[in-house]
């Protein structure tokens, strides 16, 4: 069992066929739910699954919705960016995640491997998405 972080292939498809909408005013619902070193994840990925999920305090099965902020583009490259995470007085042990569009029969946007367990004992388990820039928004197509 591993998590990789990859864009999902699957949602690469979806993209050309106008599966997802991340306007932050009108689009999908996107969520961000955890999950344990047991759990495998990556390119492959197509949608949400419970498996694997982390269970804990003050975390809900199926994770939070994410805060989107409408598309845009730096240079020739289009990025997307959320607004960072924050599960609340939460205890629970993560080794990674999964975006993937609520709206949508839950398919899969992104994997992402935290590189190792990352724990929270009654606190905030926050999510910090990296800046969105052509080299380091979260999703970002060149």
């Amino acid at each position: 069992m591993a998590i990789t972080s990859a864009i999902c292939t699957s949602f690469k498809q979806e993209l050309l066929v106008g599966t997802h909408n991340f306007t932050a005013s009108s689009g999908n619902t996107f969520k961000l739910a955890l999950y344990t070193s047991s759990a495998t994840l990556g390119a492959s990925t197509t949608a949400f699954s419970t498996t694997n999920e982390v269970s804990g305090t003050n975390y809900t099965s199926g994770g939070n919705a994410l805060t989107s902020v409408t598309p845009t583009t730096s240079g020739t490259t289009a990025i997307c960016d959320f607004a960072d995470l924050t599960f609340g007085t939460a205890t629970v042990t993560a080794r990674g995640c999964l975006i993937y569009n609520s709206s949508a029969s839950n398919k899969a946007v992104a994997a992402i491997d935290f590189g190792g367990d990352k724990t929270s004992t009654a606190g905030n388990f926050t999510i910090v998405f990296p800046s969105p820039t052509a080299t380091g928004a979260i999703i970002r197509l060149a």
